[in-house]
């Protein structure tokens, strides 16, 4: 799974995260015109101080939307349900599950994603106990949630010369902001309001940022 995400957009890509609240049965409409638009690497069901019933109905609704156009659909911070929903992995913060518990409970066939923040250290760990891919930020200020610490687009560029682990940049991620990102070697431009808020809708924003990539070249 971790190749599907990867191997055939060998550029960078967009990293679609669920906005922080939505009806999912609407939210499952809006997402499949997303994904139609253009290329995303991933998705991931980010849902926040809600119960895990309105977890589990809402990745009812929206994983058949990513599985039925081959897009992998990750489950943030809840390794138990993104097993039990047949997710294809599960993103966890440092605050969450550790790397070691979220791959039991996932295998060894579906995504861990793993966030550090702006630190070397913890990116090499992760990348060394098996993560499939690393999540650096906040790149810049985001309208989503207070960032716990600012990263430095060198750090994407030293992953890049580096490491063979994908990275996927976060926090504050626009259309007009993305280039040096790209450029700096992000493999994945993780993105909510960016998408979900961008004035002409998410299957635009889509189309835009898919655009940008086209014709940015990474210099790693």
């Amino acid at each position: 799974m971790a190749a599907d995400m990867e191997e055939e957009y060998p550029g960078c890509r967009l990293y679609l995260i669920t906005p922080p609240k939505f009806e999912p049965r609407a939210l499952a409409d809006d997402l499949a015109r997303a994904l139609d638009a253009g290329d995303v690497g991933c998705v991931q069901l980010r849902l926040k101080d809600t119960d895990d019933d309105a977890i589990r109905r809402a990745a009812e609704l929206l994983l058949p939307v990513a599985r039925t156009r081959r897009v992998p659909f990750l489950m943030n911070d809840r390794p138990d349900l993104a097993a039990a929903t047949g997710c294809d992995g599960v993103h966890v913060g440092q605050e969450d599950a550790s790397y070691d518990k979220a791959r039991a409970a996932v295998g060894r066939d579906r995504v861990v994603g793993v966030t550090c923040h702006d630190s070397r250290h913890l990116a090499i760990d992760a990348a060394e106990m098996g993560a499939d891919y690393v999540a650096f930020g906040a790149f810049f200020a985001s309208a989503t949630k207070a960032p716990k610490t600012a990263a430095d687009i060198e750090l994407l560029q030293w992953w890049a010369e580096v490491m063979v682990v994908p990275c996927a940049a976060i926090g504050g991620i626009t259309v007009d902001n993305c280039p040096p990102l790209i450029e700096a070697g992000a493999d994945f431009l993780a993105v909510i309001s960016g998408v979900w808020g961008y004035a002409g809708g998410p299957a635009a924003a889509v189309k835009a940022f898919n655009a940008v990539i086209a014709r940015t070249p990474r210099r790693v």
